[in-house]
């Protein structure tokens, strides 16, 4: 399966490659003001699902332009076709396509392939994480003041009255530096192979974190929600490398 996987995902990449080169404003639409999305995003998803379709025509897909289908099957496919759109309509290179496979709802293999950067991250449950075959692990920095944290803003990009702002303010006076990359399965991904420490989110989907939540365990890392629970993400995500978890959940819920 895993193979299967990393085939897909490698042309799955190939073809987004493709089309940022051929990108043009015709192709680019508007969820809302803020919010876009492309042809491209349409085209790749429809790739995907047509390898997978051709390969496991029984089982169910969850991609995020197309929906979710019910077949009954245990085994469910979680596509996000570009996530970054915005960096990838924008030219700048941190957009990926993410591909997870789960069973019974929990996710068993997964691909973030950020073609720009050149890197695929897999991992497979009880294998560990690669990125382009080489074993990766979270980093052991165990202090705030040590770390570099990474967060995304799709709360306030969907105008959110509740969004990412008051903890951004509390915890980034506490960390050695923050960044803004655009692609949650990036991020997921960089805090498994140690570029980061951590990476919290409001307002995503399972399509944005399904293969990268796995990349993250399976490096070593821990994933939870934002009351320190594991229901993610529908109250939130924090991935970390299990060392400023608890630190990082008492700074935000510290009063102003």
């Amino acid at each position: 399966m895993i193979d299967f996987i990393a085939k897909l995902s490698y042309d799955s990449g190939k073809l987004a490659l493709a089309e940022c080169a051929k990108l043009d404003t015709c192709g680019i639409h508007f969820k809302n003001e803020k919010d876009l999305v492309t042809d491209a995003d349409r085209r790749i998803e429809d790739f995907i699902i047509s390898r997978i379709r051709r390969k496991f025509p029984d089982h169910d897909i969850f991609g995020e332009e197309t929906g979710k289908t019910d077949k009954g099957s245990r085994y469910c496919w979680v596509i996000d076709p570009i996530d970054g759109t915005t960096s990838f309509v924008h030219g700048q290179p941190f957009f990926s396509v993410s591909i997870a496979l789960q069973k019974n709802g929990q996710t068993v293999a997964g691909a973030v392939n950020a073609p720009k950067l050149g890197e695929i991250f897999l991992a497979e449950k009880g294998k560990g994480a690669f990125c382009n075959g080489k074993r990766i692990h979270v980093s052991g920095r165990d202090t705030l003041i040590s770390s570099v944290m990474c967060t995304g803003f799709a709360c306030i990009r969907a105008n959110l009255k509740d969004n990412n702002l008051p903890m951004f303010n509390k915890v980034l006076p506490k960390l050695r530096g923050i960044r803004r990359y655009g692609s949650a399965a990036v991020d997921l991904s960089y805090v498994a192979c140690g570029r980061l420490e951590g990476f919290w989110e409001l307002n995503l989907k399972p399509y944005d974190i399904a293969a990268g939540v796995l990349i993250v365990q399976e490096a070593g890392g821990e994933v939870c929600d934002l009351l320190g629970k594991s229901n993610y993400p529908g109250d939130g995500i924090l991935a970390t490398n299990g060392k400023i978890t608890k630190s990082f959940l008492k700074t935000i819920r510290e009063r102003d």
